[in-house]
């Protein structure tokens, strides 16, 4: 189980994921839906925007509508009528960045319930079973999140713990699986020794902070663990751009080139551009909707086909349209000449003022049905330049 990489430019990879719920042409972005619908939008609505792939967070489905329910409920593709792929993260971030409380013992993690009060155990084995429920085509290992300004020492516990936490969620992800179809889920499971194309799938996580020497170690005790693809985590959580870039890059060299490689949580487009160019293949992050529903949107400064991506500058392609200001009042014109979505067909800069400004719910949708058009097509056009520029 692998990527089929079909095409280099430099380190950037064109490619093809295959999941139970149909193949993924990477790099991709990932919309985000947290708690079984991406804020706002349908699941008709995400097919008909050309999403190939959603993620749903196993923290707050386990807490509404919790494992038993999602187990009778069939799973979540069923459950939302989304019949392609999803991702699930495992749970960590939520707990460690939502809980009142949260406790991290070699268990797991102790945590109050950010809805209710009440108090949840944790565990890789639970967050296994949870996403198994789910039908999840890609489950993350479950992992010991640290603060983004943590000491070396901490980071250094959090990756070894995590290490530990992957072996174990490696060690029950198809025995929960297996579980899960016999009762009803969408999920195709692969067992140890099968060979099977479109199974579900599982992600190591690689820790560390922005020690180097760290990521390394994680990164190869979990290659020697086994996964079907990597993740880089513990990043966008604050540290500085150059930072980022400079461990991304390092772990992208460390990395088998058979298997996927995502980023988690980021970023902005320029961002992800950049991490294409090294050789990342997954993205997600919430800018896109959560800037949407603040009336920030992102617009083309010039056709998006016509973009030369391996010379794009830090923000040549883009600006951000604060479409809440006074300015826009009454400006009638479209909110980005150079894109074709639903919304710059039909709305003009003053109505979506206008709908922003008497509270109407509309302008939430119609400004995140641009914002993750942009971002949509920001992947559609990079897979097109990896494979011209091959």
């Amino acid at each position: 189980m692998g990527m089929d990489v079909q095409t280099t430019h430099g380190r950037a990879r064109r490619g093809q994921l295959t999941t139970p719920h149909g193949i993924i042409e990477t790099p991709f972005f990932m919309p985000i839906a947290t708690k079984g619908a991406v804020k706002t939008m349908s699941s008709a609505d995400m097919k008909n925007l050309g999403a190939q792939i959603l993620l749903s967070n196993t923290y707050h489905l386990l807490l509404r509508p919790g494992l038993e329910h999602m187990k009778a409920l069939g799973g979540l593709h069923r459950f939302m009528n989304w019949d392609g792929p999803i991702l699930t993260d495992s749970g960590g971030y939520q707990v460690f960045s939502l809980s009142k409380m949260n406790k991290t013992t070699e268990d797991g993690v102790i945590f109050q319930s950010h809805l209710d009060g009440s108090r949840i155990t944790l565990t890789p084995e639970l967050s296994m079973e949870m996403q198994s429920a789910i039908g999840s085509d890609i489950a993350m290992q479950f992992d010991d999140v640290a603060a983004g300004d943590s000491s070396r020492e901490r980071y250094e516990e959090a990756m070894e713990r995590s290490l530990r936490w992957a072996r174990r969620c490696k060690d029950v992800f198809y025995k929960a699986a297996t579980s899960m179809l016999s009762e009803g889920t969408t999920a195709t499971v692969r067992r140890p020794g099968d060979n099977i194309d479109a199974a579900a799938q599982l992600f190591g996580i690689v820790q560390g902070g922005i020690h180097e020497d760290l990521r390394e170690r994680s990164v190869n005790g979990l290659v020697d663990i086994g996964f079907d693809g990597y993740a880089i985590g513990g990043l966008s959580v604050g540290e500085s751009r150059e930072d980022a870039y400079r461990i991304t890059s390092r772990v992208c060299e460390l990395l088998p080139e058979d298997k996927p490689r995502y980023f988690m949580g980021g970023g902005m487009p320029e961002e992800i551009v950049e991490y294409v160019k090294m050789g990342v293949d997954m993205f997600d992050c919430v800018l896109p909707t959560r800037n949407a529903r603040h009336g920030t949107l992102f617009v083309w400064t010039q056709r998006p086909e016509t973009i030369e991506w391996g010379q794009v500058g830090l923000r040549t392609f883009y600006d951000k349209l604060r479409v809440t200001n006074e300015t826009y009042q009454l400006d009638q014109g479209r909110i980005d000449p150079f894109c074709s979505c639903e919304t710059c067909k039909t709305t003009s800069r003053a109505y979506l003022r206008h709908l922003f400004s008497v509270n109407e719910i509309l302008a939430l949708r119609l400004s995140t049905i641009h914002n993750l058009h942009f971002y949509l097509t920001l992947m559609q056009r990079l897979r097109q330049w990896i494979e011209k520029a091959a």
